[in-house]
């Protein structure tokens, strides 16, 4: 029997509720509109054409929304594909929670809320903590239901927190090893780095960039929100915290060539670079490898340069 999307094979038809996870538009050579849908469940997703699409199709195919398929498991290019039959947003669709369709992180929200925030109580320096603890508390909700991403790495429900928990385990780790490295700093620029997706995703089920996060991004939006809050906080406009942990945010992604304003000049800036590198890729290739079976080769991974690993049989 099977117990989820990732069971379907090349050949199978499928007969239930996916969820639409990722939606873009495109016009055949003839000129005819169509959807590209990304369909799934919490165990696996597959993508599917949505043909002749209309107005009203557009506005209502949109990503976050449980629809009823039938449809074929087809072939295309060497990966699965959904041939749709029949697709529809019923009242028994309505009826399911988007977010019971997603994966979901291996660690209970509960779990990564109380090491966040006994991080937060355990730094040093109060301008820090006060300025880590007035945006958890800002996002207290968004923060542990978001994703990470949109597909490449942490895309899931809890992703975020997920992500940022991880990450600030390697972080100690890395304090510990090298102790002139400053902790609050750090640990701050690990929790802040990425909160800025909250505003850049629709919402937890749907990762479609909102005006701003198209325009602006989630950089930009976090190093200016920094500021704000701590305006909000009486700190004075010229302390080097408030600068510091701005710095880490705007240069977290290494370049500008992936997005950042500044490279790193700082050591605690750097070293957050390559725990976020480490993450988000060590978590990209641990899903291609968990759906690939001993002796084999997992799908190509857009986030490793697009290479194929092997996965070993012993």
């Amino acid at each position: 029997m099977k117990q989820g999307f990732k069971d379907y094979s090349i050949g199978d038809t499928f007969d239930g509720f996916l969820l639409i996870k990722n939606v873009t538009r495109g016009t055949t050579s003839t000129g005819a509109p169509y959807l590209n849908l990304r369909l799934g469940d919490a165990t696996a997703n597959m993508d599917a054409k949505f043909w002749n699409a209309t107005e009203d199709d557009v506005a209502a195919y949109t990503a976050g929304t449980v629809v009823e398929v039938k449809a074929i498991v087809s072939e295309y290019r060497g990966a699965p594909q959904l041939q749709l039959q029949q697709i529809a947003i019923n009242e028994a669709a309505k009826q399911k929670d988007p977010k019971d369709f997603m994966e979901k992180a291996p660690v209970s929200k509960d779990e990564l809320q109380e090491e966040i925030e006994q991080t937060i109580f355990n730094m040093q320096n109060d301008t820090i903590r006060g300025i880590v603890r007035a945006f958890i508390e800002r996002y207290n909700y968004e923060f542990f239901v978001y994703p990470a991403a949109t597909t490449i790495h942490h895309d899931f429900v809890s992703g975020l927190a997920y992500h940022t928990v991880s990450m600030l385990r390697i972080a100690k780790s890395l304090c510990d090893l090298y102790p002139v490295l400053n902790k609050d700093v750090l640990y701050a620029g690990v929790i802040l780095h990425d909160i800025g997706k909250i505003h850049e995703f629709t919402s937890a089920t749907d990762t479609t960039r909102t005006r701003n996060g198209s325009l602006l991004g989630h950089i930009p939006i976090m190093t200016a929100e920094i500021r704000e809050v701590a305006k909000e906080l009486s700190i004075e406009k010229e302390s080097e915290e408030v600068t510091l942990l701005q710095h880490m945010v705007l240069s977290h992604h290494g370049g500008p060539e992936w997005g950042s304003a500044r490279t790193p000049l700082i050591q605690e800036a750097e070293i957050l670079h390559y725990i976020d590198m480490v993450d988000a890729k060590m978590n990209a290739l641990s899903k291609a490898l968990n759906k690939t079976d001993p002796g084999g080769f997992t799908e190509k991974i857009f986030a490793l340069d697009n290479r194929s690993f092997y996965k070993p049989l012993i």
